[in-house]
């Protein structure tokens, strides 16, 4: 195991062109032997096949199409065929199989070493994964690589490569613009748009470092130079990744969002409301949840739950590598200002920049989904999930600085490893193939979006108000 483990990290460090080329050479080579899937697999294989049962066995057929989409690199030998209700039976934590380009396999035992968190499989166990699966990795060949020894079988060549509750033409077209983006490299980085983004950041914090030096540390610079540095932060990365990939894969959908679960305190969406009220939940007086919105969620949304929740992550995970990340930025502020401030001046001016930034962040990522559909599980294809749980605010030179791109949430839950400089630029093109299909793309001025938020929380109040009250 350890050995695999070093030669997997020597092959991640090798130029994007020599993997490929090994890759393609380790498959000729099993093409040869007519297998893919290690000794040690075969068993795992045995056993589906005595004990689940597949409604028939074959050789496996790629077409065409799929060599050409980068779909054909199946093994060449006879894989097990499985139904999709076969497929659908294995959705539980401790039982979980996926479908990717028509490929099944078996990461139970892989789950708890997934790096975006266990339970973003877990949310697709029993499902196709195919396009959640090409949207969330950026290097997709390092994927596969990791895929490949948890191949136990395909579907069989009478199932569709989707579930049939899934439109078959809607996946195929954007797979299609997919592809098509993908030609148009609009999932490579612009370095100059990176470099002034970070050229902006430190001419803020050293024009406070400058201020201070200047005039002092009174109240008046002391709150200016605060909103000068409300454009940093410091959180676990494991701790973000692993609650906001749950919120990318499966937004507004109850329980599977983390986002979305923020009860007792909050009741978003319709069922939430309802359900408390059935039950005569009342930790709280709901009906002005959305006027303690302004005096709680805002202003201790950062300072408070965020950095709580995080810091408990990093300890119990013992998560060193984040520990040492957060805690520079900690060092790099008493080191900054701490000459000004003194120890516990600092961290007072750190949690000021903090409860400064919450309102922000509270608001520009609450505008997009909360007032938008909130369900269970639908098992919905990747564009409509993201679609009917997501929205746009209107493009503007200010909306795009003040929200960091954030305002074309509609892209940028699609495609979530594209650089945000060009979301304004695949905009058309989603929006076209949305009202194709009769999806409703949702664009509206800052301001309004602003607003939902409150009137989606009253709507909620008023939800759980009738279900409390009924007699």
């Amino acid at each position: 195991m350890i050995q695999s483990e070093v030669r997997i990290k020597s092959f991640r460090s090798q130029p994007r062109h020599l993997r490929v080329s090994v890759m393609m050479k380790i498959e000729e080579k099993h093409a040869g032997n007519g297998s893919l899937v290690g000794k040690s697999q075969l068993p795992l294989g045995e056993k589906h096949q005595a004990n689940d049962k597949p409604e028939a066995n074959g050789k496996a057929q790629v077409s065409p199409k799929q060599e050409a989409d980068g779909k054909g690199d199946t093994p060449r030998k006879s894989l097990n065929l499985y139904s999709w209700q076969e497929i659908q039976r294995h959705n539980q934590e401790t039982d979980q199989w996926l479908v990717i380009n028509r490929k099944v396999y078996d990461v139970t035992s892989w789950a708890d070493r997934h790096p975006g968190g266990r339970r973003v499989l877990n949310h697709y166990a029993g499902e196709d994964a195919t396009d959640v699966f090409r949207a969330m990795h950026l290097d997709i060949d390092i994927a596969r690589l990791y895929l490949k020894p948890l191949l136990i079988g395909e579907l069989a060549p009478g199932e569709p490569s989707q579930e049939r509750n899934k439109n078959a033409q809607l996946v195929e077209d954007f797979q299609e613009l997919r592809r098509t983006l993908e030609a148009m490299n609009m999932f490579s980085a612009n370095l100059g748009f990176f470099s002034l983004h970070l050229i902006q950041i430190l001419i803020l914090e050293a024009l406070a470092w400058l201020m201070l030096w200047h005039f002092g540390n009174g109240w008046p610079i002391t709150i200016c130079i605060s909103f000068l540095l409300t454009i940093s932060q410091g959180l676990s990365v494991k701790w973000w990744n692993h609650r906001h990939f749950q919120h990318h894969t499966k937004p507004n959908i109850y329980p599977k969002d983390p986002d979305i679960d923020v009860g007792p305190l909050f009741l978003v969406g319709d069922l939430q409301p309802i359900k408390y009220g059935k039950k005569k939940i009342k930790y709280i007086d709901y009906e002005k949840q959305h006027l303690y919105f302004y005096m709680v969620g805002l202003p201790l949304l950062m300072p408070v739950y965020f950095n709580l929740q995080s810091m408990q992550v990093m300890y119990l995970g013992r998560y060193w590598r984040d520990i040492v990340w957060v805690s520079s930025f900690y060092i790099r502020y008493f080191i900054t200002f701490g000459p000004f401030y003194g120890i516990f001046g600092t961290v007072l001016l750190i949690y000021l920049v903090k409860f400064l930034e919450s309102p922000w962040i509270a608001c520009v990522t609450q505008m997009s989904h909360i007032p938008m559909k909130m369900s269970r599980e639908e098992n919905r294809d990747w564009l409509s999930t993201q679609v009917l749980a997501t929205c746009n605010v209107e493009q503007s030179f200010f909306n795009d600085w003040f929200t960091g791109h954030l305002n074309f949430q509609i892209e940028h839950h699609l495609f979530p490893t594209m650089p945000r400089h060009n979301y304004q630029k695949v905009a058309p093109l989603v929006r076209s193939l949305c009202a194709k299909h009769g999806l409703q793309y949702v664009n509206k001025p800052i301001l309004k979006a602003f607003g939902d938020i409150v009137r989606s929380l009253k709507k909620s109040a008023a939800l759980w108000m009738d279900a409390y009250y009924e007699t």
